[in-house]
């Protein structure tokens, strides 16, 4: 099964361009950030050098996620689940073989990606740089690549949960960008506690060197985040059983 869903990963061209797109994000925005921040200095406002370098891990978030999408979905639409679930009758062991080969490759692109993000973006900042030996630094850079990750396993529950792929990018879309941003507009005490929890909000912890005041840790929000994904993988495993093809 794992040889079989490596198969069809690698043979999709749509695999390498989607990869190509996160690391071309991650790496380009970070170095863009860096280029701005050294040149306007104190003006930018941005302090934290370490996130600089990894600003690009939302837009790289998005493309990884996407490719969980069609990693699932595009079997629905050309109806080649049906020979996968004739040669694979468990449909659970289908999907977890498909969810370990797909999350092995996404880690090493964003590891790969992150790290090569972290070093240019250092490389522009120079003295006003961080180094990977300082405090909270290895954790974030390798944060950052469990972040791009894990929304990709999120993107590809929600195209086994919804089976259509258009559907299933959008959710994904506002689940990971859009509606965490609005959160930031609901009143009061409850809408802090939503704003907290809401999906990247939480995970996007993971990326920061330091804890911001009022969110969750590192660990902390990437778990929040993660149980997110669990119980979308789950609804889309129970669903799985019990739907036709």
């Amino acid at each position: 099964m794992l040889r079989s869903e490596w198969t069809k990963l690698r043979s999709v061209r749509s695999t390498v361009w989607t990869l190509l797109a996160a690391v071309a994000l991650m790496v380009g925005f970070g170095l863009l950030l860096a280029f701005v921040s050294r040149d306007l200095g104190d003006e930018a406002g941005l302090t934290d050098a370490t996130m600089i370098s990894l600003s690009g891990s939302s837009f790289a978030s998005l493309a990884v996620a996407s490719l969980g999408v069609l990693v699932i979905s595009g079997e629905y639409r050309t109806g080649m689940i049906r020979t996968t679930l004739l040669a694979v009758p468990g449909r659970l062991r289908m999907l977890t073989a498909k969810v370990a080969v797909f999350a092995v490759t996404a880690f090493a692109v964003a590891l790969a990606a992150s790290f090569a993000a972290f070093f240019a973006g250092q490389a522009v900042l120079g003295d006003k740089g961080a180094a990977l030996g300082d405090p909270g630094v290895l954790r974030a850079v390798v944060g950052a690549g469990l972040l791009i990750t894990a929304s990709g396993i999120f993107g590809l529950a929600l195209g086994a949960l919804i089976r259509h792929t258009p559907g299933a990018i959008v959710a994904m879309t506002a689940l990971i960008f859009v509606l965490p941003q609005m959160t930031g507009m609901l009143p009061g005490e409850w809408g802090a506690t939503v704003r907290k929890y809401f999906t990247t909000n939480a995970g996007d912890q993971i990326v920061r060197v330091e804890a911001v005041d009022g969110q969750l840790g590192p660990w902390a929000g990437f778990g929040v985040y993660c149980a997110w994904i669990a119980v979308t993988l789950v609804a889309a495993a129970v669903l799985l059983r019990r739907r036709d093809a």
